[in-house]
This record gives structure tokens, sequence and C-alpha cells, in this order.
């Protein structure tokens, strides 16, 4: 019984630190399935969603609801409780190894039971040091010395830890939230294009998706390294990651379909290399997440919504190829996304944006808390540009 009790315990901590290491150190992906971390965000996810998607919808100026509210929330606190749950761990597994080499401490009643074990585990793992109950046998000091070291070293990388993980969370913001003056809020391919492209030969337009060819790499492997990211949803209503990703997407597409304006199409070399970044990243995401593609959801873009596609690019000076090729093309390349992005936004409960502005939504930045009518500041930017 005492051999398989410090057994249990030597594999309890030899598991935990493997899932921390992974986790916090390792710079390359796990592919083992089976792992308590990835089991861990995605069960307590499920529970988390079931809750939240039971809270009242009512939106409020922002357009934030009861259950966006609880979503938010979960990703900070599941990355504490998961920090929570690996020091419990540590904390029963050399307990546990102490209790199976048969209790061999001192303490002032002068009786220890398995409680008494784990109090000592305790106040050793996290370097209190009181003394009230201490190691009489080399075994015991042993084990004891070892989890002084490992709870040091425990905390050191936790308090590194953190400032990491919002570090590349404020990154991936950042570029997220300079898209509402560019594509509109929430961010349409269409607006974009429409912003951007009628007075633009191409270069320019070629920059800006260089810049979100690095920022989807980034993205990747911000998330690969740090699963949790995908759970923590942005700081501004009508923004997201997912939106991000599919908006860059969907510009690609048109634009490798072919697009342009009076100074001629536009080049579709970078647009290329865009997509195909952003669909590595789509991809490793559905297999980091279990999150399969879906193939029967609704079409984004039938027929009669291309057409108004068309209609609205021709009328902003952005005429798209037309004819059946043209047609086919766009929706080939659509189908090597969408069915990506509907499964992680049906796990992660995000919207996907369309194609199309939302004429009636007002850009983040024309509305305050104090000051929700847009007119007076659309009317002073329109003066301004002329």
């Amino acid at each position: 019984m005492q051999i398989l009790a410090v057994a249990l315990g030597a594999l309890l901590i030899a598991l935990t630190l493997l899932d921390a290491f992974e986790t916090i150190i390792l710079p390359r992906r796990v592919e083992r399935r089976v792992r308590f971390t990835r089991v861990y965000f995605l069960t307590t996810w499920r529970a988390w969603k079931n809750i939240a998607q039971r809270a009242p919808g009512v939106r409020g100026r922002e357009g934030a609801n009861r259950q966006d509210q609880l979503l938010s929330l979960f990703g900070p606190l599941a990355l504490l409780g998961l920090l929570a749950i690996w020091a419990l761990a540590l904390v029963f597994g050399f307990a546990l190894t102490q209790w199976g080499l048969g209790s061999r401490v001192h303490a002032a009643n002068g009786t220890v039971h398995f409680a008494g074990d784990l109090y000592m585990s305790g106040t050793t793992f996290f370097t209190l040091g009181l003394g009230d109950i201490t190691p009489i046998s080399r075994a015991a000091r042993f084990v004891t010395v070892a989890e002084v070291a490992t709870g040091f070293t425990f905390l050191a990388l936790i308090i590194g830890y953190l400032p990491v993980i919002f570090s590349r969370f404020s990154d991936r913001e950042t570029e997220i939230t300079l898209l509402d003056a560019r594509a509109g809020s929430p961010p349409s391919a269409v607006e974009l294009l429409r912003r951007l492209g009628p007075r633009d030969d191409g270069t320019a337009l070629d920059a800006y998706l260089r810049d979100w060819e690095r920022w989807t790499a980034e993205l990747l492997e911000s998330h690969l390294s740090y699963p949790m990211l995908a759970f923590f949803r942005s700081q501004h209503e009508r923004q997201s990651w997912l939106a991000t990703l599919t908006l860059i997407l969907d510009t690609s597409a048109l634009i490798v379909v072919g697009i342009g304006n009076d100074t001629g199409t536009f080049p579709a070399r970078q647009a290329r290399l865009t997509f195909a970044m952003a669909r590595h990243t789509v991809g490793d995401l559905c297999q980091l997440l279990n999150a399969p593609p879906l193939l029967d959801t609704p079409d984004r873009l039938p027929p009669a919504e291309l057409e108004r596609l068309r209609d609205t690019l021709a009328d902003a000076g952005l005429p798209l190829r037309d004819g059946a090729d043209g047609d086919r093309q766009l929706t080939a390349i659509r189908a090597l996304y969408e069915p990506y992005i509907a499964a992680l936004a049906r796990l992660a409960l995000l919207a996907l944006p369309g194609w199309f502005p939302d004429l009636a939504s007002a850009d983040d930045w024309e509305t305050t808390a104090w000051q929700w009518e847009r007119l007076d500041v659309v009317l002073a930017m329109r003066e301004h540009e002329e």
C-alpha cells in the first residue's frame, strides 16, 4: 500500500510538471491529443458556454448582453483555475509521497496522519517554512527539499508566465482595434475595400495585406503556444480575432479572383500569400481546439448576395471580375476556409462578419458614452475632407 502511494504520488507530480512544462515552456505545439490542459479548457468551456447561453439576451447601448459578459470572463478565470489545479495537484502528490514513506515527520502533538502530511506539503510548496511539522528521515527530507525547489520554480514560472499571456493578448487586440476606422464595426471585406481601394493603385493595399499576413502568423504562433488565448474575447464589442481572420480571408479571396479600379486590376501575389497564411491559421486552430470543419452551414454568399456584392463594389469604383469563371473561382476559394471559420465560430460562440457593412451601425470611434448620435461626427469629417 505504501509503495503504491509513493508511486501514485510520483506519477501525479511527474504528469503535472509535464503538463505545465508543455504549456508554459515548450516552444512548439504538442500533438498528443490526450493532454490535461487541452481537456480542461475544452470541458470547462462547454460547461461555461451552456451556462452563458441561458443568460438574458437584452443588449445594452454598446451591443453587449449578459451572455457576452459571462463569456468574456471565461478566459481569465479558466487560466487562474488551471494554475490552481496544477498547484493543488503538486501539493497532493508530494503529500501522498510523504504518507507512502510512512509519514516520517515530527509534529508538536506527536502524531501525524495524512492531513498532517498534506498540511506540511502545502507549507513547503508555498515556501512558508513554519516549522511546526518537520521531516526526520533522509527520504522525507529529500522529498521536502525537492518540493521546495519545485514550488519555488513553479511560482517563478507563473510570475513570468502571466505577463507573457496578457502581452500576447494585447498585441493581438491592438491590430484588431485598428480595423475600426478601416473596415467598420463589425468589419467587412466590402467596407475595407471601399475605404482603401478606390484611390489606390494596389501598393497601399499590398502593404496592408503584408501587415495582416504577419499578424496572422503571429496569431497562429501565439495561439498554438498558448491555446487559452482563443477563449480571451476582445475588449471592444463587435470585434474578435475570428472576425478579423474572416475579413482577411474574404478580402484576399476577392483580390485573388480579380478586383481593381481606374488604375487597373490590383496585383494578387500578396493576397495569395496572406490568404495562405490565414487559411493555415484557421486549419491549425480547428485541429488544436478539436473543431472539425462544418460543411452543412448556410451559404455566407448566395447567388443573389454575390450579385449585390458586385453591384456594391462597382458603385464604389472597384469592379469584381465577372463571368462564370470568376464565380466558380470565388466559390472554390471560399470552400477552402468557410467550413473552418464556421466551426471556430460555433465552438467559441463568436459572430462571423458579413460581406457587407452594417449601414445602421456606427463605427466604434464615431460614438462615445456621452454621444450616441453619429451625424455630427460624419458631417464634421466630411467637411474637413472637402
